[in-house]
């Protein structure tokens, strides 16, 4: 059971103090403390804590947020994005011109902002298959406590200067590359020692894990016995090549999560170019938890949930597909790995998914095909769009990794 106490104080009295980790070849990490100080953020009626009501999308967190009491707009919490923001359609369908000294407001809580910039989130929304209309970031994250329950998703929010933990969970220090969140973790391998290593937090990152190929080189990772799958995930660098595993734990703190899957990508994601981070932890990790991120105090908060011993389920059919066109509707398949299920039917890529056994693609959503194919031994009839012509083709799911 979780306590949350609240002492008396204001977050105006509070200085908000980020510790920088900078690596680069050959020099030690050094530590700066940048100072932020804006107005708090506003509660109702006086008041320390507010619940939002969140939208869940498969493992990412959307909040109601309206600027200047505009229309209310879907807002992507992205806890590596230094800067909150509002997408250039969104801000244009709004007739939001002049967005300086913008504030923004979510269900019973108000926060001023000196500016909030424009972005363009076609891209990410595609990748996603909804539209993203804006981006909660780090000046949002650090000027109020955000504890997520991705089990009966909800969010909660807290004045920092009011908010003091007594709950059940694991407290981690937090470091921070630039404006994102670090922790240490570690992984196992089958057959080898264990890693230790730093992690950014992501939330905005729908997979689990993402283990950077500079890193599990210098540790000799690609020595184990795991089984490999090359895959391609529109979220993870665009859909470049990646490689999948199955780690035999991950370690946070004492909690030991088993079986969970990493993705090894080819940069160091999430973090400078020659910095040394392990990878990123995303919310197909956090989802088994209760997470909760307190900026001012420099900590984070891990509450396992029923979900916490969960075997994690990987895609089974090679086929990678963003959404497009009018309400995301469009499927198309933008890669097929070799060897896979999708492969062996004659999926190709740039064929558009109309339809899944009898339910049309209106009816479907992107989650919602990914969902079915991660699906353990399930065959289903595909009614693919090709060159004008339509081809129908059965997939047999089966384990890749």
């Amino acid at each position: 059971m979780r306590h949350t106490q609240f002492v008396f104080g204001s977050a105006l009295t509070l200085l908000i103090s980020f510790s920088l980790h900078i690596s680069s070849a050959g020099t030690e990490s050094s530590q700066l403390a940048v100072q932020q100080q804006a107005p708090p953020a506003r509660f109702a009626f006086g008041g320390n804590a507010a619940e939002i009501p969140a939208e869940f999308s498969e493992n990412l967190i959307f909040l109601p947020v309206d600027i200047n009491k505009s229309q209310p707009s879907l807002f992507i919490l992205d806890s590596t994005a230094a800067a909150s923001s509002i997408s250039k359609t969104r801000a244009s369908e709004l007739g939001l011109a002049n967005l300086q000294n913008p504030v923004l407001s979510l269900p019973g809580v108000n926060m001023p902002f000196a500016n909030i910039a424009t972005a363009d989130e076609q891209n990410r929304s595609v990748q996603l298959g909804r539209p993203v209309q804006g981006t909660l970031g780090a000046d949002f994250l650090n000027r109020v406590v955000v504890e997520i329950d991705y089990l009966r998703q909800t969010v909660r929010l807290y004045d920092p200067g009011a908010y003091k933990y007594s709950g059940k969970g694991i407290v981690l220090p937090l470091k921070f590359d630039g404006s994102a969140p670090v922790i240490t973790a570690k992984f196992t391998l089958p057959g080898q020692k264990t890693h230790e290593g730093e992690f950014v937090v992501d939330t905005a990152l729908d997979a689990s894990l993402l283990i950077s190929e500079h890193f599990a080189e210098a540790h000799r990772v690609f020595s184990s016995h795991m089984k490999t799958a090359s895959a391609s995930d529109p979220e993870i660098e665009d859909g470049a090549p990646i490689v999948l595993g199955r780690l035999k734990e991950f370690e946070i703190g004492h909690l030991d999560v088993q079986s969970s899957i990493a993705a090894f990508v080819r940069s160091n994601p999430k973090s400078g170019p020659e910095t040394n981070r392990a990878g990123v932890i995303g919310g197909g990790m956090l989802r088994r938890f209760t997470v909760i991120f307190d900026y001012v105090h420099q900590q984070m908060i891990l509450e396992p949930s029923t979900r916490f011993t969960e075997y994690e389920q990987e895609d089974k059919s090679g086929i990678a597909i963003v959404a497009k066109g009018p309400g995301f509707k469009t499927f198309e398949v933008t890669s097929v790995q070799d060897g896979t299920p999708g492969a062996e039917a004659g999926v190709r890529k740039g064929d558009v998914i109309a339809g899944i056994d009898d339910e049309p693609a209106a009816d479907l959503t992107l989650a919602s095909i990914r969902s079915l194919f991660r699906q353990v031994g399930h065959k289903y009839k595909l009614l693919i769009q090709r060159n004008g012509e339509s081809v129908q083709i059965t997939v047999q799911m089966r384990r890749l990794i």
